[in-house]
């Protein structure tokens, strides 16, 4: 195939880092400098999204064993993982290469229509696939990854693309996870051997590959990874995100994540991630994002998961409360099929989300932390809110009939109602300055066995 004729200038050369400056200043610029762009916005539709879905896909899938760092277990890392080497030797011939697993990526299941229709029924609001592991296979024809990419092997598809037109004719913002490294790439292994004194890597594959993959598919969220074993300034990521911020498609809707370098998490970036499934122990000061799989062993497929490895659904909805109480999101990940399925389980999972998301979201999308985000009084409650109502998310089904709950201050205007139920809620004060003791219905049987309490008119 052609490599050249759907190329964008922009991805020829990591010149057009400095094109910014040639251009009128019409509005205000973000400088390559942390301080700059650390004080961009952050658009608005991010935070309102709250609930994202997570993907990672690639030939590890096809072995479909380990994890999604199967060929780094088997033949980088020193001393091998031993499970890994015997996984091979009783299932492969001797001398099999991981790159003859590629053309077995052949993704014959995949519907993108079909996976658009699972995640807009899960509640999610946006999407996030792997554009490229720390493996190099593209999900799309890069340029840049001459027969290692889903176009040239395997499915000799656009995955990328296929997916985000589907997602996107359903009203959900589509974003990309691209790692900065390749573990096995001869030009990255050549500037690490250089003490990253060198960047053939990032000038001659990374950037271009980058630009292309921006200009072309117009990703709301770029969420990187890979950066740690070298520093920002080896990345060149603060030319890259003012190229993003700046001057591309994409720049007033664009969020990045805080992976673009050693040292940089939780640091610098657009929102944080920190480290995977990481939750604050109290309201950070900075937007984040909590990313967790509903495989708690791996993030990738694995053929030998078993069902008490999953995240139960009441932990996820769990999760998902807590993280929103605290201004995070989540995003939470599923590995399909080297045929291109989502698992069943998986599936069940997120459309039980999107069922309690029915009832509850309102507590949820849009929403705000309070002023106090937990209390645990008789049993567990979260708080959210959004304009002048507060939600109280009860996490565990209270014993008795009445639910008392001492943060809330009264008024006589108050208001109580519950989620799904059509009739406000008796009530009263537990002391005339604070406090609520709410009449509870008989509960409802929702997926995740939480429920919704909507406070109006209190303080």
């Amino acid at each position: 195939m052609s490599r050249r004729s759907d190329w964008p200038p922009v991805a020829m050369s990591p010149l057009y880092l400095l094109a910014g400056a040639l251009l009128p200043l019409t509005a205000a610029r973000f400088t390559p400098d942390w301080a700059s762009l650390d004080a961009r916005p952050l658009p608005a539709w991010y935070d309102e999204a709250k609930l994202g879905i997570f993907i990672h896909w690639g030939v590890f899938a096809v072995p479909g064993f380990d994890s999604e760092w199967f060929w780094w277990h088997w033949q980088g890392q020193k001393p091998p993982d031993s499970r890994c080497v015997k996984y091979m030797a009783d299932n492969y011939p001797a001398g099999f290469t991981y790159q003859e697993f590629a053309p077995q990526f052949r993704a014959q299941f995949f519907d993108p229509e079909e996976w658009a229709d699972i995640f807009r029924a899960s509640g999610a609001k946006y999407v996030v696939l792997t554009a490229k592991h720390h493996e190099g296979f593209t999900n799309w024809g890069s340029p840049r990854s001459w027969n290692w990419n889903s176009v040239d092997s395997g499915p000799h598809r656009d995955l990328v693309g296929d997916l985000g037109e589907a997602v996107r004719n359903r009203s959900l913002h589509y974003g990309l996870y691209n790692s900065l490294y390749e573990w096995f790439n001869p030009l990255y292994l050549a500037d690490k051997k250089n003490g990253f004194k060198t960047q053939e890597f990032v000038m001659h594959k990374l950037l271009p590959e980058l630009y292309n993959m921006v200009v072309r598919y117009r990703p709301e969220v770029i969420w990187s990874d890979g950066d740690w074993e070298a520093p920002d300034t080896y990345w060149n990521s603060t030319e890259f995100l003012a190229w993003l911020y700046n001057d591309s498609p994409v720049k007033d809707t664009i969020v990045t994540n805080d992976r673009w370098g050693a040292g940089c998490a939780c640091k610098h970036g657009g929102y944080y991630n920190c480290e995977d499934k990481y939750t604050p122990g109290q309201l950070p000061k900075h937007k984040w994002e909590k990313c967790t799989s509903v495989d708690t062993f791996s993030w990738g497929y694995r053929r030998n998961m078993k069902v008490k490895e999953l995240m139960p659904l009441h932990t996820i909805i769990q999760d998902l409360v807590h993280t929103v109480a605290l201004g995070g999101n989540y995003l939470l990940n599923v590995g399909p099929t080297p045929d291109g399925m989502i698992p069943p389980v998986f599936e069940e999972r997120l459309r039980s989300v999107g069922a309690w998301l029915d009832i509850n979201g309102e507590a949820i999308y849009a929403s705000k932390p309070w002023r106090v985000q937990m209390e645990n009084s008789t049993v567990p409650v979260w708080y959210t809110s959004k304009g002048t109502s507060v939600y109280a998310i009860v996490t565990t089904k209270p014993s008795e009939a009445t639910l008392k709950l001492l943060e809330p201050k009264t008024t006589a205007a108050t208001k109580v109602t519950l989620l799904g139920h059509p009739n406000p809620l008796p009530w009263s004060p537990v002391t005339p300055s604070s406090g609520i003791i709410v009449l509870l219905p008989e509960l409802p049987y929702t997926p995740g066995q939480a429920w919704t309490l909507k406070l109006d008119n209190i303080k």
